[in-house]
């Protein structure tokens, strides 16, 4: 069966499409195109592909992309070509049309969510976006996802967003475009001390935008119950009382406790936990977007049992 048809609204929608496997690093490199085949397989072999409805990411433009990065970024990226950029980062011939798709996937899902009233959608996308700052590529991230996406949720009449991250690794990128802006509100669970080195919990935004940042710092070798005080206890709260419009989504999967890229010890019963409580927190749209998660296995039951629990809503 191909999938549900756009229409069906009491789907989860799945924003994929094949030209995000034309990114491709070196092949040590942990961003392959196979973390992206492999869900596709397992949501397959699990029955869940044909519950789901499919749809296509946009080409995100250059005006798309300004909304949150600077001219001469955009410009770079557009003209990199292959190669390196530092040492976790690297092009090739055909990311920047991947890295277009990604943003475009992110602003697709919330034009779903605001025209045609879906609830719950997923992008499996890649390069992934949190590290990407306004005007610098960085860890895996060419531009940032999250970030358009939520400039252009603003853009068709979703006042107030509000960003859930619990990647392993703090999400700089995300924080710093937002943190002087109060009607974004960013929360993160992330490994510190741990790269990029920021999402201290006194880093709260500035200007209109303070009190808008909330970090929660992890140490190494927490687990589903440090991490789900936070998400059972913590983030409801601070929800409800920022009163977002949509939730958006930076899911990185690399806290799981098989995932070589960090030291958190999640399993799969806390995976469960922490996506039901991000979806219970409020009575609006969600829109969750791939980040990290590099240790296959883990990756693609961690992303499945999103699937479950938003199709559970």
């Amino acid at each position: 069966m191909p999938g549900r048809s756009a229409t069906d609204l009491n789907s989860a929608g799945f924003v994929y499409d094949e030209i995000f496997l034309n990114h491709e690093p070196p092949s040590w490199h942990p961003d392959s195109p196979d973390r992206l085949i492999n869900i596709v397989v397992t949501l397959k072999a699990a029955g869940l592909w044909e519950k789901l409805t499919h749809l296509k990411p946009r080409k995100a433009s250059v005006e798309d992309l300004a909304l949150v990065h600077t001219p001469g970024h955009i410009e770079t990226i557009r003209n990199l070509g292959a190669g390196e950029i530092d040492p976790d980062t690297y092009a090739s011939a055909d990311t920047y049309e991947a890295a277009l798709h990604a943003a475009g996937a992110v602003m697709e899902a919330v034009e779903q969510c605001r025209n045609n009233g879906m609830r719950r959608v997923f992008c499996a996308v890649r390069p992934p976006g949190y590290h990407a700052e306004a005007d610098k590529s960085m860890g895996f991230c060419f531009f940032n996802n999250v970030a358009v996406g939520a400039r252009h949720a603003q853009r068709i009449g979703y006042k107030k967003v509000f960003i859930v991250d619990f990647d392993a690794h703090h999400g700089n990128g995300t924080q710093h475009i937002f943190e002087e802006d109060g009607t974004v509100f960013y929360f993160s669970t992330h490994q510190h001390p741990y790269y990029p080195d920021t999402g201290r919990d006194m880093e709260r935004g500035r200007g209109k935008g303070e009190g808008y940042t909330y970090n929660v710092p992890i140490l190494a070798g927490a687990g589903n119950k440090d991490y789900l005080a936070v998400y059972q206890d913590i983030l409801p709260g601070v929800v409800q009382r920022f009163g977002p419009d949509i939730i958006l989504v930076s899911a990185g999967y690399d806290i799981h406790a098989h995932d070589p890229h960090a030291n958190i010890r999640v399993t799969h019963e806390g995976i469960h936990g922490i996506v039901r409580s991000i979806l219970t927190s409020a009575d609006v749209p969600m829109v969750f977007v791939l980040e990290g998660g590099y240790d296959l296995p883990s990756l693609c039951d961690s992303v499945k049992i999103t699937i479950e629990e938003m199709l559970r809503s």
